[in-house]
């Protein structure tokens, strides 16, 4: 019996000794450490970073905030968008608020839209700014001459392609405004239609907003989106308005960020209330042209804020290499399948978990997949497309 017990011990020792590989000067031994090192930095990253989002308790910082609010409206050629979305802009269930629009330039009836409209809404404004070929182009102009022109300190702004998805978007989006909150970052998804187009993008638009909601709970934000966010007089003439990059047509809604949020004067919103949607892209050609758009932004961006967003793909994509090169050496399959696993499962459940904050919990099953197939793909996008700011808004 004692020699069936001690047999029995024998073999689970064997066992794990079969598990636990042999360390060697060797390759195979360097590229598990290498392997190991990259696992944890994913793991620092997903828990550290995304976890900010993943367990965030959003009610902590509603503020009840109620005071008079300026919504501002960059359009050009926005007849039938302003047709359609602009009643539910104007038919918030808010106290006091103004609506303006800046008509940019447009060439089609949005002038005799607009006009229309201001007999039904008192509270709408508008500010024709006539076409001219000398005039910078972008939303940068006709945002700084609504934000000039706004009767009200808090500002909301959004774009005329945007729909509120209720009547309490204004409400919920303002309504963490106080004295240290001088910054709301909100979300505007795209509506779900059918496609894979349809499906990718709006993966790629909740992807980039867990990156910079998870960014910024983290202390360190980048970006907000133009089409959904709010923000004061004074931090906009804190920083000069967009003085410091006025020389291109993009960011008004990250390099101004990476400006004026400094101080902890920012925060995020993820009520579904203040969610505002669009229509994407029709076609693949015309979605690569709206990101080339989205990426003329990067090459001012700070060093430490470039490693903070590459880290992620860039580790992830080692890992997943060195983790197929251990599969076929026996001596590190088992502990290398471990730690993959382990791995796996902690990000399925964080960035599900982030996922589900900003209601996209259709993602949440094929995450795994997804988020490999984007580490992939985005940065081939990013290398390939035209980055160069000569795209007219």
């Amino acid at each position: 019996m004692y020699l069936s017990k001690a047999c029995h011990i024998c073999s689970k020792d064997s066992r794990m000794i079969d598990f636990l590989p042999e360390f060697h000067n060797d390759p195979e031994s360097y590229l598990f450490i290498a392997f190991a090192a990259f696992a944890l930095i994913q793991l620092l990253y997903v828990v550290l970073i995304y976890g900010r989002l993943a367990f965030y308790n959003p009610s902590k910082a509603i503020t009840e905030f109620s005071g008079p609010v300026t919504i501002i409206i960059a359009a050009r050629n926005e007849s039938e968008n302003l047709y359609r979305n602009l009643p539910s802009i104007m038919d918030q269930d808010y106290p006091e608020f103004e609506v303006i629009i800046i008509n940019h330039q447009s060439v089609d009836d949005s002038q005799y839209i607009l006009d229309a409209y201001k007999q039904q809404y008192p509270n709408l404004r508008t500010i024709e700014v006539m076409k001219n070929e000398h005039m910078q182009y972008g939303k940068k102009l006709p945002l700084t001459i609504g934000i000039k022109g706004a009767k009200h300190e808090h500002l909301l702004f959004t774009d005329a392609d945007c729909t509120p998805a209720s009547k309490d978007w204004l409400r919920s989006m303002t309504n963490q405004f106080n004295e240290k909150n001088q910054i709301i970052l909100g979300y505007g998804p795209y509506k779900k239609l059918k496609g894979l187009l349809n499906r990718f993008i709006r993966f790629d638009t909740a992807w980039i907003a867990v990156n910079y909601f998870s960014m910024a709970r983290a202390r360190m934000p980048y970006m907000g989106i133009g089409r959904n966010m709010a923000y004061t007089k004074a931090v906009f003439e804190s920083v000069r308005g967009f003085k410091s990059h006025y020389s291109i047509s993009s960011g008004d809604d990250d390099l101004f960020i990476q400006e004026a949020a400094k101080n902890k004067n920012y925060v995020i919103n993820v009520d579904p209330a203040s969610f505002c949607y669009s229509v994407p892209a029709k076609t693949w050609k015309d979605w690569i042209n709206q990101k080339s758009r989205h990426y003329t932004t990067s090459e001012r961006y700070k060093v430490f804020k470039k490693l903070m967003l590459g880290i992620y793909p860039l580790s992830l994509l080692l890992m997943l290499v060195s983790f197929v090169i251990l599969l076929f050496d026996a001596n590190f399959v088992w502990l290398s399948l471990a730690v993959f696993v382990l791995i796996l499962l902690v990000k399925w459940v964080v960035l599900g978990l982030a996922f589900k904050r900003i209601r996209e919990v259709s993602f949440i099953g094929w995450l795994p997949l997804l988020d490999i197939v984007y580490a992939i793909w985005s940065p081939i996008l990013y290398y390939t497309v035209d980055r160069t700011d000569n795209k007219k808004w």
